[in-house]
């Protein structure tokens, strides 16, 4: 693998394989197809990764295989597949994305929650590095620096996680799910949330999921930069303790506790609680 720590745009993109069958086109032909009107941010992208959904079983639910773009067409469904019967998808166009091999990691990257998603646009580095989905993701620096803390402080919580209400799609930046009820965090760039476009959208995402359970954090760039300790991170684990503390699958729901020496949180004991779920994101867009 080549290494590199600049970042570019287009330098991988995690795409799902949606079945099987489109597992066998790849590993036998070499291709991958996405639709040109559904065309990814970041584009062309240098690497193409793959994860792979509920249809996959025991193997479900990871980013294993993935390899170097050789060439990118446009070509129509039809044309993609000769033999398929004409239906009103024939004359659609696609990016027909070839590769020169196809390899696999020696981990897989897990998502530690069954979910759903389409593409993320990442970096090489993250990419090489990544143990778990929610590493990959590189929306902003911001988020980044709230993940690392989450994650040193072993935290919970799903990144770009989707939530479908009253025919909207919203991307929560980090959603933590806790015994009694689920926690929304933003960490919303100042010249872009800050508009007035912007201002009316977010008060109606918010009342939109706070209409049905969810707690919603909001913190701006001077306190994820200037407190995100002594602010940020005392308001994430005291919400956490008010819902009764973050529930894993599997593990007892555990409370985050503050000291002069830091953050110290509740051991967990290895026993299904009573309170468990689990949730699922549905499909976000037709990507066949």
């Amino acid at each position: 693998m080549p290494g590199s720590s600049k970042k570019e745009l287009g330098e991988v993109l995690i795409a799902i394989l949606k079945d099987k069958s489109d597992f066998a086109i790849l590993q036998d032909q070499g291709w991958y197809r996405i639709p040109v009107k559904n065309k990814p941010r970041r584009w062309p992208p240098r690497w193409l990764a793959f994860y792979q959904p509920k249809a996959f079983g025991e193997d479900a639910y990871r980013v294993r295989y993935y390899g170097e773009v050789d060439n990118i067409q446009v070509a129509k469904r039809c044309e993609l597949f000769p033999d398929e019967i004409p239906n009103p998808k024939s004359e659609q166009e696609y990016f027909r994305v070839t590769l020169k091999d196809l390899s696999e990691r020696f981990f897989p990257i897990i998502s530690t929650r069954p979910r759903r998603l389409v593409f993320i646009p990442t970096t090489w580095r993250k990419f090489s590095s990544a143990e778990y989905l929610n590493d990959l993701f590189d929306d902003s620096p911001l988020e980044d620096d709230l993940w690392e803390q989450l994650s040193f402080l072993d935290i919970d919580a799903e990144r770009q996680w989707l939530v479908y209400l009253k025919q909207r799609s919203y991307y929560l930046d980090f959603a933590l799910f806790c015994k009694n009820g689920y926690i929304d965090i933003e960490t919303d760039g100042d010249s872009w949330h800050s508009s007035k476009e912007q201002i009316p959208k977010d008060n109606q995402r918010d009342n939109d999921l706070t209409a049905v359970g969810w707690r919603v954090l909001r913190f701006n760039s001077r306190q994820i930069n200037e407190q995100l300790t002594s602010n940020c991170l005392r308001s994430i684990e005291q919400t956490i303790n008010h819902l009764g503390g973050i529930s894993s699958e599997g593990l007892v729901p555990r409370k985050f506790f503050y000291t002069p020496e830091g953050f110290v949180q509740q051991l967990s004991l290895f026993e299904k609680s009573e309170n468990e779920f689990m949730v699922e994101d549905p499909d976000s867009i037709d990507i066949d």
